[in-house]
């Protein structure tokens, strides 16, 4: 409660404004959103609490931006790093990853009104497929009660997964950590025993005419890879990289082609990269790669093409009745470790 106290206090009196002033003002933030959801609907019920901001916090969020930062396009940072134009003083870009469809039904508006830019990093298999990816199909499945931790953990039993030492969600996430290690074939084979569980019958993912609507509605777009595998473990890495870059081109029918700024950013899914991964993606021909390291980018006149994002969940943001605190998330953001990721 004290600290509370004195956050409230210093961001009350501006003592945190003046301190972000002056320690970020060459610094690039980089925000990294998943899903915005509204409480009554039926996705909310089903959606990864991890990874799920309530629309009013998402909102709350944008007026804290426009309050302390400059929020810039995706063209402007391609400007920026292409011909080192730069960047207004606490430059801030938001960002969205994977291809949710209620980032249309609720985040657009939302940046509509504020008169905001952001980008959506898609993974490109996922633009048409109503079904989220896996793992979030399990955490749905579990917390709707279609399916329970003893029955997933059975499962994977006879296809030679490990115990879960924990009980709950944080069973669950310990399940899919392991999913995720297995080769495909044998995790497909876990997954297919459950198929009926596993879908909800809701629609989650955009389809492809989705994707014109974001850009004409000031949401650019960008790559999550192909099929969202992280690149680490991913079966087909050209795939993952030229593939995606070139179904996205497909998409959006661009006569430019691979050349438009929809295939010349990436975000890398699950946050899993390694510098050999970093070099292929560049050599792909992508000029900004995003990662999830959560730090703020020392832009100067020309930002780095590796860029840290910072993300949060709603605990972070929140006091004990829920309601939005801006002083917690001026502590969380304005103090962040501030550096390149890689030198150019």
């Amino acid at each position: 409660m004290l600290k509370d106290f004195a956050r409230k206090c210093l961001y009350a009196s501006g003592a945190l404004g003046i301190y972000h002033r002056a320690r970020n003002a060459d610094s690039l933030t980089v925000m990294m959103f998943h899903r915005t959801l509204r409480s009554s609907d039926p996705r909310s019920a089903s959606c990864d609490p991890d990874y799920s901001l309530d629309e009013d916090l998402f909102v709350a969020s944008l007026a804290f931006f426009q309050r302390h930062y400059h929020v810039v396009s995706l063209d402007a940072l391609l400007r920026a790093r292409r011909d080192g134009t730069g960047l207004p003083s606490r430059a801030l870009l938001i960002t969205f990853d994977d291809g949710w469809l209620d980032n249309v039904d609720y985040a657009m508006p939302a940046l509509q009104r504020a008169g905001l830019p952001a980008v959506m990093f898609v993974a490109a298999n996922a633009v048409g497929a109503r079904q989220p990816f896996y793992q979030e199909r399990v955490i749905a499945a579990w917390r709707l009660g279609r399916l329970t931790l003893e029955a997933l953990v059975a499962t994977m039993r006879d296809h030679g997964g490990e115990p879960v030492h924990r009980d709950g969600i944080a069973g669950v996430r310990e399940l899919i950590a392991q999913l995720e290690k297995m080769p495909s074939a044998q995790r497909n084979a876990v997954l297919d025993r459950h198929a009926g569980q596993l879908d909800d019958g809701l629609q989650h993912m955009i389809d492809v005419a989705d994707l014109s609507r974001l850009r004409a509605g000031g949401i650019e777009l960008g790559l999550h890879g192909k099929t969202h595998a992280p690149l680490l473990r991913a079966d087909d890495l050209d795939a993952e990289l030229d593939g995606a870059r070139a179904a996205m081109a497909a998409m959006l029918d661009a006569p430019e082609g691979l050349a438009t700024p929809a295939c010349a950013t990436m975000s890398f899914p699950h946050g899993a990269f390694d510098d050999a991964i970093a070099a292929r993606a560049r050599a792909a021909g992508y000029e900004l790669l995003f990662t999830s390291v959560p730090v703020l980018n020392a832009a100067g006149a020309r930002p780095s093409w590796l860029l840290g994002r910072t993300g949060y969940e709603t605990g972070t943001i929140v006091d004990s009745h829920g309601r939005f605190c801006p002083e917690r998330l001026a502590w969380y953001l304005f103090r962040r470790e501030s550096r390149r990721l890689r030198p150019d």
